[in-house]
């Protein structure tokens, strides 16, 4: 019986009631069903479920990173700041970063991600174009000081993640390991059973221009994104260009009218004040370029955009370079008015940006920038100047796809992978090259590419829960069969020892519920735990020489001779792991 799991020995604590911490539904299950209980804000134990789940996503990480050659190592969590430093990170990446001092007053941190510590180690030990491309990753724990940590395990301060690292003399070189990488992340999704879809991305803190995540379709999923049904097209909403359908109301030129909007702070009460539509309103943003290495360091910065739609802050970064938002207290600081911003009569000195979807109209509601006061039919070009036009609002559906002008569709995912072309941002700042075929020192381009273990499990779960608990794949499920016997002792407990010994030597996961509970505690754990296949032994059944299967994911249940359990089950499985095998194939080689 060594290789049957027993759940009378089982540290598997399961709750009959919902955890009032739990806010989304993969951190209910998960409390629930005890594999995971809280240690502090964020941070979480792995109990002996939740960590065989979690090894079953390892693994299937393991097998897609080394059948495309790259190579698993391991690096500290605890990282030197003097590393950081040489990469400019360290007073850049932000609050989230955990820092801490040793005894001797040294500076360190515990990694969010592990770009500084692979260069430094790849730079001392890899001299030659020979040598390369070089591809190296490992599975770790990270960390996040993230300011509201939630929805257990998807937005933690402690995670596990698989990052890899890739280092290329050419880029030719980088694009082929970035794209053999985003098949191996398809697979990867494809063998946990989750519907997903790959994603443009901003890359965030880590760097670099071309990046890809991979979104778990997720109604409770923190990102926003768009995609296309007539072509490939799908991004996150903050970083997805769209094209802005526009209907303006009014579609030529009229005189500027300057109208007192007293106690008037936003949109809404703006367009119900003057009785015109928030969509023919703009809505300006205003920021400050504190980059001292921008050109337009100094400076302010309004952000034009329709009133009915969102300032993306990273469109307005990539609008103008170093620029930061501004916060509440400085609209004093800069003298300007926060709820009558507009272009007209703008301080010396101020960037204009405005939404590309606003150029052809000819009639703008903006603030006047005078406390109590908007204008009406304001017209760029006579009333004021745009400085620059730029891609601005975050994308919805409705939008225009920018690859074929389909009206994009919605959806809510959960990142759970995401790869990235670092270029030599890294390589160059630390003085990390190799020599070239021809002779000449290089820095390497880089490739990063990472894969939230935890975070996985968890969108697992919020694709595959209902009111009873979750119906695991049998790719990430903690063991595939459970042999739930109606008493414990006698001929019932008996046929089911032996039938759970069969499944076992047949290569099969297997659980026996030998406890000492009622039939119905013992159903609604299954059912919470959410084992794939359900094999039920009760008095009546050993008397007809049958045992019940249920199917947990369609509740389809089945009467199968007690001679034929073990082949029946057999199948289920096989069946079911095949469904789950990777769907697009590997690289040549």
């Amino acid at each position: 019986m060594s290789n049957v799991v027993r759940m009378s020995a089982l540290y598997a604590p399961t709750l009959k009631e919902d955890p009032a911490e739990a806010d989304v539904t993969s951190h209910r299950v998960l409390l629930r069903s005890g594999m995971i209980r809280k240690t502090a804000a964020g941070v979480y134990s792995f109990l002996p479920l939740g960590w065989r789940s979690l090894r079953k996503i390892e693994q299937i990480v393991r097998e897609e990173m080394d059948a495309i050659g790259s190579q698993e190592m391991l690096m500290p969590a605890m990282q030197p700041a003097e590393l950081w430093l040489e990469s400019g990170r360290w007073d850049v990446y932000g609050p989230e970063l955990m820092r801490l001092k040793d005894r001797h007053g040294r500076d360190f941190c515990l990694g969010p991600t592990h770009e500084e510590l692979i260069t430094s180690l790849v730079r001392h030990d890899v001299r030659s174009y020979r040598e390369l491309p070089l591809s190296l990753y490992q599975i770790q724990v990270k960390f996040r000081d993230e300011i509201r940590p939630r929805f257990g395990l998807l937005r933690g301060r402690e995670f596990i993640m698989k990052d890899a690292y890739s280092f290329h003399a050419s880029q030719e070189s980088l694009q082929e390991t970035y794209e053999a990488m985003s098949r191996a992340y398809a697979r990867i999704c494809e063998r946990l059973g989750l519907d997903f879809r790959p994603v443009e991305a901003d890359s965030g803190q880590i760097g670099g221009k071309v990046t890809t995540e991979f979104m778990a379709l997720a109604d409770e999923g923190e990102a926003a994104l768009v995609y296309c049904e007539d072509c490939d097209f799908a991004a996150n909403a903050e970083a997805a260009s769209t094209v802005v359908p526009r209907h303006p109301a009014v579609t030529v030129a009229r005189p500027m009218e300057k109208v007192h909007t007293p106690d008037i702070h936003t949109i809404a009460e703006l367009a119900d004040f003057v009785g015109i539509s928030a969509h023919d309103t703009v809505k300006t943003m205003a920021g400050v370029v504190d980059d001292p290495a921008s050109p337009d360091h100094g400076r302010l910065a309004f952000f034009l955009v329709p009133g009915d739609r969102e300032l993306n802050p990273i469109k307005a970064g990539l609008a103008v370079a170093g620029v930061r938002l501004l916060d509440e207290a400085e609209f004093a600081t800069f003298d300007i008015p926060k709820g009558s911003l507009g272009p007209v009569n703008t301080k010396p000195g101020t960037i204009v940006v405005a939404e590309n979807a606003l150029r052809d109209e000819v009639s703008w509601g903006v603030g006047a920038n005078e406390d109590g006061y908007h204008f009406l039919h304001a017209m760029p070009g006579r009333d004021f100047e745009v400085g620059r036009w730029a891609d601005l609002v975050v994308a919805q559906a409705g939008d225009g796809c920018p690859v074929c002008g389909t009206p994009l569709l919605g959806a809510r995912g959960i990142e759970v992978s995401q790869v990235f072309q670092l270029g030599t941002k890294y390589s160059e700042s630390m003085g990390a090259t190799f020599t070239a075929e021809d002779g000449s020192e290089k820095p390497f381009l880089m490739g990063c590419y990472g894969v939230g273990v935890s975070r996985s499990l968890a969108a697992v779960i919020e694709q595959r829960a209902d009111e009873m608990g979750v119906a695991w794949p049998v790719t990430v499920a903690p063991l595939e069969v459970a042999v739930i016997p109606l008493a414990v002792d006698g001929e019932v407990a008996d046929t089911a020892e032996n039938l759970a010994i069969r499944l076992a030597e047949a290569g099969i996961e297997t659980v026996i519920d030998d406890r000492d509970e009622r039939a119905g505690v013992k159903f609604a754990d299954a059912d919470l735990i959410g084992w794939p296949y359900q094999v039920v032994v009760g008095k009546r059944g050993v008397a007809e020489g049958i045992a019940e299967v249920k199917d947990r994911a369609s509740g389809e249940r089945t009467s199968v001779a007690l001679t034929e359990v073990t082949e029946h089950v057999a199948a289920l499985v096989a069946s079911a792991r095949a469904a789950l095998a990777p769907k697009t194939a590997h690289p040549a080689g």
